[in-house]
């Protein structure tokens, strides 16, 4: 009830429903998807687990972004329901002007080239064994 009706504000446990009564809250799963499906398909809009896989962030990192509006996202239909996609572009131009995330990817890539490293010393390893 608004505050100026005259009439005393009621508590949840008087009669009022509460803001997040399900009842209320009341979505038609059928009439959702169908819209999500009539949606078309954008390029460069990929699942955030494309996205992860891709970047190298966590969904975690991703779903983050989204939400404080750091990278757009929308539902489609998806094989087991909503899905959430977010562009490609965005999120890794993002994760490149992040500090935090710059530092992450560098230190993903020195590792990966660490393990270059390993592996030719490995084979020189077992040709040298080879030999013995």
């Amino acid at each position: 009830m608004p505050a100026n009706s005259g009439e005393p504000a009621r508590a949840w446990g008087e009669g009022a429903s509460h803001p997040c009564d399900p009842q209320e809250l009341e979505v038609d799963w059928d009439e959702f998807l169908a819209q999500l499906a009539d949606q078309p398909q954008e390029e460069g809009w990929v699942t955030l687990e494309e996205a992860s896989r891709a970047s190298g962030l966590s969904r975690s990192t991703l779903r983050s972004w989204y939400r404080s509006g750091k990278v757009g996202s929308r539902m489609v239909a998806g094989a087991n329901g909503p899905q959430r996609i977010v562009p490609l572009e965005a999120v890794i131009d993002h994760a490149l002007r992040s500090l935090r995330t710059r530092r992450q990817l560098e230190h993903a890539r020195s590792l990966e080239a660490e393990v270059e490293a390993l592996r030719g010393r490995l084979e020189v390893i077992e040709r040298h064994l080879g030999l013995i």
